[in-house]
């Protein structure tokens, strides 16, 4: 099963394309169109290790020079030097204008390639192939690109579109059960902001080794309708100056949670799990009536391997201080009025906001 949709942004659309084995024919598709004869790869290190000479066979039939760079799997990968280097890289190289450059790996590949190809030459052509389920259903769509700074996460980078999304279902036979559970709280996210069904839809979530062999159109089906709401939303509002930031359900207390364990303790996708348990406490404290069940009821796949001690609440409100959403000093979270109601509010008073921080604490002892 194969499907796609057109996103569309500002500087054109492009295509979202899902389903098992579509990456060689889409790689062949865009080479014919475009008839690139030099390309640069970035991939993951995980990734290459299971899938690198698949793709260095499909690459090699293209007849085109290619260059393949791996980058260090984790959030560390994200840095300053790490961007410096791959454009030095690029530049020294002999990349043009039109040369593709081709992200291969999650989303911390997709983040660092997507701000490499949108600062050099002040833009070459970039074409996602997310291999997680957390890169296939949010951060390979909507043209968001960054690193990190020592201040906070994301605090560099652009909105830069790519070409092309594809999402090769192939891909995720290898992820570790961490992973799955990465994607999933997306996933959740998308539920609690837009469609209420998507909580059932999880359902597939409940063994992970079963999903490909036997949930596979299933899984299709979620990934492209997860991509169909992100990409609504982006189509609505490209540059987050209003409804988009919706897509940060959880997310302010998911980077603090990040920055504050060293961006080594949790993974992204746990982070957003626990911050958007705490955005629900937050939700309920400045006058929402919901509950948490459709989002905790997946509580039992995620093993959490952080210690509520090596969170001071303190350096977690430090941290949040320094998240883009923060203006004028007034922390602003996405909250919900009721499930698929987003909104977003200003908090000035700390005790809420410490009730929030609490249900993360109880979650983790």
């Amino acid at each position: 099963m194969t499907a796609s949709i057109d996103v569309k942004s500002s500087s054109g659309s492009y295509p979202f394309i899902v389903g098992s084995d579509v990456f060689e024919k889409e790689v062949s598709n865009i080479q014919k169109e475009t008839g690139f004869d030099k390309c640069f790869i970035l991939a993951d290190e995980n990734l290459w290790h299971f899938h690198g000479e698949q793709i260095d066979y499909i690459f090699a039939g293209l007849e085109v020079d290619y260059t393949v760079t791996i980058i260090p799997s984790g959030e560390q990968s994200k840095s300053v030097d790490q961007w410096r280097d791959l454009v030095d890289f690029l530049l020294r190289s002999g990349v043009r204008r039109n040369t593709p450059l081709f992200a291969i790996g999650g989303g911390v590949t997709g983040d660092l390639a997507g701000f490499v190809a949108a600062s050099t030459l002040r833009g070459i052509p970039l074409i996602h192939v997310p291999t997680t389920l957390l890169a296939m259903v949010d951060s390979s769509i909507g043209g968001k690109t960054g690193i990190n700074h020592s201040t906070g996460k994301n605090l560099i980078g652009a909105f830069y579109q790519p070409r092309a999304v594809i999402a090769n279902l192939n891909f995720l036979g290898t992820l570790p059960d961490r992973d799955w559970t990465n994607g999933l709280s997306e996933i959740l996210k998308y539920g609690a902001i837009s469609d209420h069904s998507i909580f059932e839809d999880c359902a597939i979530f409940r063994n992970n080794s079963d999903i490909l062999k036997i949930h596979q159109d299933k899984l299709n089906s979620l990934i492209l309708k997860c991509a169909r709401i992100k990409s609504d939303i982006v189509e609505a509002d490209e540059f987050e100056s209003g409804t988009r930031a919706f897509l940060n359900f959880g997310h302010t207390f998911a980077h603090a949670l990040e920055k504050v364990s060293d961006f080594n303790l949790l993974n992204h996708g746990e982070a957003v799990y626990l911050g958007m348990l705490a955005a629900i406490t937050l939700s309920q404290e400045t006058g929402a009536h919901i509950n948490d069940e459709p989002i905790r009821r997946y509580r039992s796949l995620y093993n959490f391997r952080v210690d509520p001690g090596m969170l001071p609440e303190d350096k977690l409100f430090t941290a949040m201080k320094s998240d883009k959403k923060v203006i004028d000093s007034t922390f602003r979270f996405v909250l919900l009025n009721n499930w698929q109601q987003p909104v977003v509010k200003s908090v000035n008073e700390k005790e809420p906001i410490h009730k929030a921080w609490l249900t993360v604490f109880n979650e983790l002892q």
